[in-house]
C-alpha cells in the first residue's frame, strides 16, 4: 500500500513525506478501528514522531481525498476515519452504542444483496457505503439493568 501512497502522492505532485507514511502505517496497524485524529497524533508522539495536530489533520484530509481513507461521522461530534480498502467485498457496516460509543464492524449478507439490487436497478456500479446502525451494546444493556436492579 505504501508504494500506491508514493504513486499516487506523484502523479498528483504531493511530496512523498515520512510523515504521510508514518500515517497510513497507523491505520494499516489498526485495521479495523476508527481512529481520530487526536489518536493518530497521540500514536505519532508515542513513537517519537516530531510533527503538528495541523499537519496530521492536513495529512489524514489527503489520505481522504487520495482514497486511501475514509471519513466517518458516528455523530459524536468529531470525525472518525478506516483505512479504505480497494476491494468491494471489504464493505461493511458499523453498529454504535449510544451509552459508550463503541464501534463494532458488521458484513451482512442481507445488505450486501440490497447494494446489488440498487446497483442492477440504477446502473450505478456501487463502490462502497456507508450504513450506520445505533443501539445499546450488551455491556451497557448489562449495567442499566444492575442499576435498575440497585434503585429499587
Amino acid at each position: 500500500m505504501y508504494e500506491e501512497l508514493r504513486n499516487e502522492l506523484k502523479k498528483r505532485k504531493y511530496r512523498i513525506t515520512a510523515q504521510r507514511e508514518m500515517i497510513l502505517k497507523i491505520f494499516l496497524e489498526s485495521r479495523g478501528r476508527h481512529l481520530g485524529v487526536e489518536e493518530v497524533y497521540r500514536e505519532l508522539l508515542n513513537r517519537n514522531v516530531r510533527i503538528s495536530k495541523a499537519t496530521v489533520y492536513r495529512s489524514v484530509e489527503l489520505l481522504v481525498e487520495l482514497g486511501f481513507l475514509r471519513k466517518l461521522n458516528f455523530g459524536e461530534g468529531l470525525y472518525r476515519y478506516e483505512l479504505a480498502e480497494r476491494s468491494e467485498r471489504e464493505s461493511h457496516q458499523h453498529v454504535i452504542c449510544q451509552k459508550c460509543g463503541r464501534i463494532v464492524e458488521i458484513n451482512s449478507e442481507q445488505v450486501n444483496k440490497i447494494i446489488s439490487d440498487i446497483s442492477k436497478k440504477t446502473g450505478y456500479a456501487i463502490k462502497w457505503h456507508d450504513l450506520k446502525f445505533y443501539g445499546i451494546c450488551p455491556e451497557c444493556r448489562e449495567k442499566e439493568k444492575e442499576e435498575e436492579k440497585r434503585s429499587k
